[in-house]
Formats: C-alpha cells, sequence, structure tokens
C-alpha cells in the first residue's frame, strides 16, 4: 500500500499510520486573544471549583 493518497473528492493528502490513513493537516498560527474580564472569571470559578473536588478526595 502507498505511504500516501491524495483524495481528489476534498482536497486532502493522506498518510498510512499502522493500519490507517490520517490526513496530512498543517495549522496555521493562531493569534492569541486575550479572554477579558468575564473569561478571567470564568476561569477562577473553574480554578475554585477544582480545588475542592480534589480536597474532598
Amino acid at each position: 500500500m502507498d505511504k500516501y493518497i491524495f483524495d481528489e473528492g476534498n482536497g486532502l493528502w493522506y498518510e498510512m499510520q499502522g493500519d490507517y490513513y490520517i490526513p496530512c493537516l498543517i495549522l496555521s498560527e493562531e493569534e492569541t486573544q486575550p479572554i477579558g474580564l468575564w473569561g478571567q472569571r470564568h476561569r477562577h470559578y473553574l480554578r475554585s471549583i477544582g480545588t475542592l473536588f480534589t480536597q474532598q478526595c
């Protein structure tokens, strides 16, 4: 079997990994954006809830 194949239907290249063909994807660099006030508050809330669960064990 070929190591690389090209699918004309979707225009993607695939690479053989074991018994499966995995798409060869290249992700572009994303710009980092600040999460803002409400995002910071939500992150703080999630971290505080996480410490509650870890303290009970």
